[in-house]
């Protein structure tokens, strides 16, 4: 039996899966259009192509390079810092 191939669309679950984030983190990004989805069906589920995901994970990793990654305000402490002293619930 063949190996199963990658699929070409992505739900957003898929999507936030992949990102490690929330689902409506996800679709944040779609709606801010820094991740571009298209709308399929009557119900307007979003689909985002592999293809669009690698290329948006790539200007990512462009954008940290370049030190352009813009900061953002009450932003919540990463996985990968440490917390600062006034993030501390103590």
């Amino acid at each position: 039996m063949p190996p199963k191939s990658t699929p070409r669309f992505l739900t957003l679950d898929d999507v936030a899966e992949v990102l490690n984030v929330s689902w409506s983190q996800a679709y944040a990004l779609v709606r801010r259009k820094e991740l571009i989805a298209i709308q399929i069906g009557g119900r307007g589920q979003w689909r985002v192509e592999t293809d669009e995901l690698e290329r948006f994970i790539q200007q990512k990793y462009a954008e940290a390079r370049a030190g352009t990654v813009p900061e953002e305000p009450a932003a919540q402490p990463s996985a990968a810092g440490p917390a600062k002293a006034s993030d501390d619930p103590a």
